[in-house]
């Protein structure tokens, strides 16, 4: 069956959701009525966020498609949220939500019909590109809101709810892709003075977080940033010293050491690392 063909046909197709769980990638099992043959998933789960209080510049844009591209393989689920401010259709939104299936190996194979097997086998090899095509139009179109005229970023808020919403669902291991200034604006506080970043004092605003009970609950997720300390037009002073950024990063670092997470890497812009 040819590509364009298959990826259409699963187009058409209902997604499936195991265990009450959303999928919006067809499940190749039940597609192939395989599903007494199904092969746990990887135990991966890599979360896209993106904060649409900023709009990314297109080269950091292109670099993390491509980091989530090599990242996500066979098994993995892959989830998309965005968030901005608690203003009317700007709020923390579940995007996408999938997960590929884990192909059918080893004995498990000479146990499945051979029409069963073939429909499986073409489907699975056409699923990566199924989820590039799919997840790629929802991921454009949260970049594509995001904007500049939007005067709050909830931050905090928006990475507590997300959390909890990770705690429904098990995984083996998370990592968490963040998309953002990392620049608070909210009634906690602004991370902004005089048209400038402001210089932090990490350990205090780490106090204030914990008082106000801003922490969040990752689930143990390794958290990589692109897009800290980025600035709107609004911002006259630009320049951002090197001491304001790793007064940023280490209040980062601070902020996921006590939502149960890791920093793994902070780009100020560019995340030059890939996801792990």
């Amino acid at each position: 069956m040819k590509l364009k063909l298959l990826i259409a046909l699963l187009f058409c197709l209902p997604a499936v959701a195991q265990a009450g769980e959303r999928n919006d990638i067809p499940d190749c099992y039940a597609y192939a009525k395989a599903d007494a043959f199904r092969q746990p998933g990887s135990g991966r789960e890599l979360t896209v966020i993106v904060d649409q209080t900023i709009p990314m510049p297109e080269s950091i844009q292109k670099a993390a498609w491509a980091q989530i591209n090599r990242f996500i393989g066979p098994g993995d689920k892959l989830r998309l949220y965005s968030f901005s401010a608690f203003v009317p259709g700007q709020y923390m939104q579940l995007r996408f939500a999938g997960e590929l299936n884990a192909p059918l190996a080893g004995k498990v194979r000479d146990d499945v019909g051979m029409q069963s097997l073939r429909t499986f086998d073409k489907c699975v090899a056409q699923q990566q590109a199924f989820l590039q095509k799919k997840f790629g139009q929802v991921f454009v179109q949260a970049l594509r809101e995001a904007s500049e005229d939007i005067p709050r970023s909830e931050i905090f808020h928006s990475l507590r709810d997300i959390g909890q919403d990770l705690a429904t669902r098990p995984a083996d291991e998370r990592v968490i892709l963040l998309l953002s200034d990392m620049l608070e604006n909210s009634d906690f506080g602004s991370f902004y003075a005089n048209n400038r970043i402001r210089d932090l004092d990490p350990q205090a605003e780490l106090k204030r977080v914990g008082e106000r009970q801003l922490f969040a609950d990752l689930q143990g997720a390794r958290v990589y940033v692109a897009g800290a300390g980025l600035v709107t037009k609004d911002v006259k002073h630009a320049y951002r010293s090197g001491k304001t950024m790793e007064q940023l990063q280490y209040f980062w670092s601070g902020y996921f050491a006590g939502s149960n997470a890791s920093l793994a890497a902070f780009g100020t812009p560019s995340l030059n690392v890939d996801l792990k």
